[in-house]
């Protein structure tokens, strides 16, 4: 059997986690990309093939052109509308295109839950440079967040206070990306959660969810997120009513929420798979083949009522992070190690030598530590005990 699987950078979920369960399941990949040589260091065992991935119309052309599909799939935030319609056009199972532009099109989310009475968010929408000055006349809620209305990561995502703010920010933010939309607002207040789901559009199963720290203001880059087996169950039943109402069910979803006063409001809904290594994590965590899943549904096969899942056990992950622009000049290799039972993974995401500006977002991360054991408080211990004695310096 044949599955495509649309990419635009690599990513570990790509590299160690989907395509390792691909050969597990004696999958023939076919890798489209339009950055073919990063892929094919990566993965020299792969068919890698040249396509702007980013235009349906060009996905279906090379898959026409080339061997039969048996299943489109990707975990990019930019490509699941490319990939559910792909997959519609050859009859092969996958997301509803609809439901994957309006997760993807942060003001048609809105919208949309607003159209269906699942939540009302105070928004606006600024179209590819628009003047922002208008939005001073409009009843804007301070403090409001601006967005690329598709952006990812908190790139370019920033709290306003005043109106003076809220044009300054738009400005820049339309100078660095001067065709892109940009959302504008409410801020939610709240608890920062998510919540990881895994469906087959017939079955969904809640793998739980992590607890998110982020950065100060203006800003949100996330620091830490350490995991949650089960949220409440109003929170949870609120999150997925939300889901339900943007027709999500198909596959991974990594879903970003705030609860405050036991109100659960959905900042953005990622419909793939949790990254920056919490995927991998939750199959370790978990003791499921995670990827194998989310794989099988783009088959076409049902998802077992029980996945077996371990419970009890507990984990979070760290971002060490860059607080200037810079060369990283020292920093330590990648680690496995095991202290007092709990295990410890780090990974550079970094190398030492390489200069940076400093994005605000998770570009900024320098690597990330994967910390799994049975106790709350000895994975706390021995993460923190890492990342005291370690050491990331930079030259300006």
């Amino acid at each position: 059997m044949r599955m495509y699987l649309l990419a635009l950078n690599p990513t570990d979920s790509v590299s160690e986690g989907f395509l390792p369960a691909a050969r597990r399941l004696g999958l023939d990949v076919t890798l489209l990309t339009d950055r073919p040589q990063a892929h094919r260091r990566l993965a020299p065992d792969v068919e890698v093939l040249e396509c702007d991935v980013r235009d349906f119309r060009a996905v279906v052309t090379r898959i026409a052109t080339h061997h039969p599909a048996d299943a489109v799939f990707t975990n990019s935030d930019h490509l699941q509308t490319q990939a559910a319609l792909a997959a519609a056009y050859f009859g092969l199972p996958g997301k509803d295109w609809r439901a994957a532009l309006r997760t993807k099109d942060k003001a048609e989310m809105r919208r949309h839950l607003a159209r269906a009475g699942a939540d009302t968010v105070w928004s606006a929408e600024l179209a590819a440079g628009q003047d922002p000055v208008p939005l001073a006349a409009l009843p804007v809620p301070y403090p409001c967040v601006i967005k690329p209305r598709e952006g990812v990561a908190s790139e370019d995502v920033v709290l306003a206070g005043n109106t003076a703010e809220l044009l300054a920010r738009c400005a820049e933010i339309q100078a660095r990306r001067p065709g892109e939309a940009l959302v504008v607002e409410e801020y939610l207040a709240g608890e920062l959660r998510t919540l990881e789901t895994l469906g087959d559009g017939r079955l969904r199963h809640v793998l739980g969810g992590f607890r998110t720290e982020v950065s100060p203001p203006p800003y949100f880059i996330e620091t830490r997120l350490t995991y949650v087996p089960e949220h409440p169950a109003p929170v949870v039943s609120q999150v997925l009513a939300q889901l339900d109402a943007l027709g999500v069910g198909f596959g991974a979803c990594h879903t970003e929420f705030v609860v405050h006063e036991g109100r659960a409001r959905i900042i953005e809904v990622n419909y793939r798979a949790i990254g920056d290594q919490c995927d991998l994590m939750l199959r370790e965590l978990l003791g499921i083949p995670l990827f194998e899943h989310v794989l099988r549904t783009h088959l076409g096969e049902p998802l077992p009522a029980e996945l077996g899942a371990r419970t009890g056990g507990r984990a979070r992950v760290d971002y060490p992070c860059a607080d200037s622009a810079g060369t990283l000049v020292a920093a330590p290799p990648a680690t496995d190690l095991t202290v007092g039972g709990v295990r410890l993974a780090y990974r550079p995401l970094r190398e030492v030598g390489e200069r940076h500006p400093l994005h605000r977002t998770n570009r900024d991360y320098l690597g990330a530590l994967r910390t799994v054991g049975a106790d709350q408080e000895a994975v706390d211990r021995a993460a923190t005990a890492f990342l005291t004695e370690h050491r990331w310096e930079f030259t300006p």
